[in-house]
Formats: C-alpha cells, structure tokens, sequence
C-alpha cells in the first residue's frame, strides 16, 4: 500500500511540476510578446486565464507529496522535551487534523465546481469552462486525501519510523519520536 501512495503522490507532484515549468515558460514568451510588439510579436492571449489555473493545479498537486514526507512546516519546541510517547499522540492528531482539513478543502472544490458548472461560466478570453480549473485542483486535492488517510492510519498505527524522510523544516529529517530521542 505504501509504495501506491508513494507513487501516486510523486506521480501527482511531478504533473504539478510540469504545469509550473510550461507555466514559467509561456509566461516569459508572454512577456517577450509584451515587450517586444514593435517587432511584431504580441502576448499569448488568455495567459492569465491559463496562470490561474495551471497555478490552482500546481499548489494542489504538490499538497500529497509534501505531507507524505513530512515536508510541511513544523514548529518542535516542545517535541525534544516531550516523551516519543506524547510525541507519537501529538503526530497522530496532526495528521486526524490534515486529513479533515484536506477533506474539507475537497468537498468545498467539489461544491465549487458543480456551482460553476451549472451557471455555465466561461473565461473570458479563451472562453474556456471555469469549472476545469476546480477540476484540476480537485484531483489534487483528491489526492491529498487519499495520503493524508494513509497518513493518518499509520500514525494511529503507530507506524511512524518512516518519518526520516522528510522531517520539515528545523527536524534535521526525523521524526517527533527521534527527535525525542525514542526513535531508531
């Protein structure tokens, strides 16, 4: 099960990235476009359109990987003082508390996008269907959802010495057991 998730939050992250690199990319033309209209070029029409949309599916697609390896923001203060024990508790309901926060933030996508699906709202330059872009951030955050689960059965598990993967900022890659000192 773990090497799924893994694969399907990697594979999640790399789409994610790839969006944000041709996003880069056609930005730059843009703005050469710009830039350079006395020479007969112009801007790519729609580029905002499409920014805010590659970006809405970008940031979603990065949210697996990044709780999947513990790469989001950790404040440890407390954790070298604290028990692997307490430590182990306190990692299960962060990730009780991801996983209700990643499904909210999913089923409000999903409402949102049924919303603008119905009105039939268009973009106005490409005249694209805005609902796609809740779409694309939908199955992001689908995503998110299914790794913030795994997340969280295996704190609740307490199978956590995994965690020296990612670690977040400050952790030095390890976990809030090895932190405590009670980890491998």
């Amino acid at each position: 099960m773990r090497t799924a998730v893994e694969r399907l939050a990697a594979w999640t992250a790399l789409a994610g990235g790839l969006v944000l690199l041709a996003l880069v990319a056609m930005v730059c033309i843009s703005i050469a476009g710009r830039a350079l209209t006395g020479l007969g070029l112009r801007p790519i029409p729609g580029d905002y359109e499409l920014v805010e949309v590659g970006i809405g599916f970008a940031v979603f697609a990065a949210l697996p990987w990044c709780h999947l390896k513990r790469a989001h923001a950790a404040v440890d203060l407390l954790a070298p003082a604290l028990g692997a024990r307490t430590n182990r508790v306190i990692d299960a309901l962060i990730d009780l508390l991801v996983l209700a926060i990643a499904l909210l933030i999913a089923w409000r996508l999903a409402l949102g996008m049924l919303d603008k699906k119905s009105y039939l709202e268009t973009t106005l330059i490409l005249g694209f269907e805005t609902w796609l872009g809740y779409a694309f951030a939908l199955a992001g955050a689908t995503v998110f959802c299914i790794v913030a689960l795994w997340r969280a059965a295996e704190s609740l598990l307490g199978r956590t010495a995994d965690r020296g993967a990612g670690g977040g900022p400050g952790s030095g890659g390890r976990g809030a057991a090895d932190r405590a000192g009670g980890g491998a």
